[in-house]
């Protein structure tokens, strides 16, 4: 057996026979655990839990310090912009800031300018609690990098980012006409 007869041979039949050179999946033999989407998920579950867990002491769940954060860096100010910051919709952000305002972290406040808006404002224990969120965030995510040199953080940052460029192109693409079989699936 030649060494290009054993590569062949040893690549997964759909690779070496149904699908084109660079796909990596294809309908047959699919498993959603052998996906980047799915090893995704779980990496983002995971350091999500932690980071709730070591959030616990502040009594904030990980998604009430996702808004309290976005106020604290001041990328929202309003029910609106947080809903869109967060991707959450705006029932759910009132939810969420009823939880949070109920805590003392946060209040709403009618805007004098036009009367319809309402802006958010952090209390004094609102900026505190969101000022220790950096240090849990980059604890997290640091010991879940343990054991990854510079060159290699800095080539899976690459690729995550390429990984994003793509999405994007897809999202402005237009949508295949051709049903998927079984419905949407989160993989």
């Amino acid at each position: 057996m030649t060494s290009s007869t054993k590569s062949a041979n040893s690549s997964p039949p759909c690779l070496a026979t149904t699908c084109v050179a660079h796909e990596f999946y294809c309908a047959e033999g699919y498993l959603p655990e052998a996906s980047v989407g799915y090893l995704m998920r779980r990496v983002m579950l995971a350091v999500a839990q932690e980071v709730e867990r070591q959030l616990g002491p502040c009594d904030l769940t990980n998604a009430q310090w996702v808004p309290l954060f976005k106020l604290f860096l001041g990328k929202a100010s309003t029910v609106a912009e947080l809903a869109r910051e967060c991707h959450l919709d705006a029932g759910a952000m009132t939810r969420m800031l009823d939880r949070l305002e109920a805590k003392g972290l946060c209040r709403r406040v009618r805007s004098v300018a036009d009367r319809r808006v309402v802006n958010i404002e952090l209390s004094d224990a609102g900026r505190e609690a969101a000022a220790g969120i950096p240090a849990i965030l980059s604890r997290v995510q640091n010991a879940h990098l343990t054991g990854f040199s510079v060159a290699e953080f800095e080539t899976l940052k690459g690729f995550l980012h390429r990984i994003l460029d793509n999405a994007q192109v897809q999202a402005q693409s237009p949508t295949p006409s051709q049903a998927i079989p079984g419905g949407p699936h989160e993989a």
